[in-house]
């Protein structure tokens, strides 16, 4: 397994669409207001951490750049956006709701139930396309990171930080108003 840089990984706060189980994929909704206070929270666990030789980067993604810019007000400098950090694109799943979709009867209202949705959508990105993307992202790094990105992106870079395979998506966690700390292929979760 390669040694990666050291990276805090951070999800997104609640949204709207989040609430309503509607895949979001490429478009967006706004921050709940639990959404924004999960956001602070976040801040409040990275405040405890030296960010120092840290760099920060978000999805450009409206509810990721939003949760960046709560999350790291006054901890960190320029925070970067990159498209690799997107979510996952979900093709014609995008925008519905997940119990209109084949397959999307759970037995629970669990995000871990549906995860299969992701890498089924016609005319979506697959969990080996996003792997690759955030393969890509990932080699592109020598310092150490502070990353603000989506539930599968976030699940996905863990994934290969950590040297699993997607087997592992549903164990390794994807919840929101927490700090994922990855170094030297272990991660933790920090939690306020």
């Amino acid at each position: 397994m390669r040694d990666w840089p050291e990276a805090y990984i951070l999800r997104h706060g609640q949204t709207v669409w989040n609430v309503a189980q509607r895949l979001q994929g490429g478009r967006d909704s706004p921050l709940t207001d639990l959404g924004r206070d999960q956001a602070l929270r976040q801040r409040a666990i990275l405040q405890k951490v030296d960010l120092t030789g840290f760099r920060a980067h978000s999805s450009p993604q409206g509810r990721a750049f939003v949760t960046a810019a709560l999350a790291l007000d006054g901890l960190i400098g320029r925070i970067r956006t990159d498209d690799r950090l997107r979510e996952i694109g979900v093709g014609d799943f995008e925008a519905r709701l997940r119990q209109d979709l084949p397959g999307g009867q759970a037995a629970d209202a669990s995000e871990e139930s549906a995860l299969h949705l992701y890498d089924m959508a016609p005319g979506g990105e697959g969990f080996a396309a996003l792997r690759a993307r955030c393969e890509s992202f990932l080699q592109d790094r020598s310092a150490p990171m502070l990353v603000v990105t989506h539930g599968m992106t976030s699940r996905m870079l863990r994934l290969v930080l950590t040297g699993q395979d997607e087997s592992a998506l549903d164990s390794i966690g994807g919840g929101q108003g927490v700090v994922y700390h990855v170094r030297r292929g272990r991660q933790h979760v920090l939690t306020a």
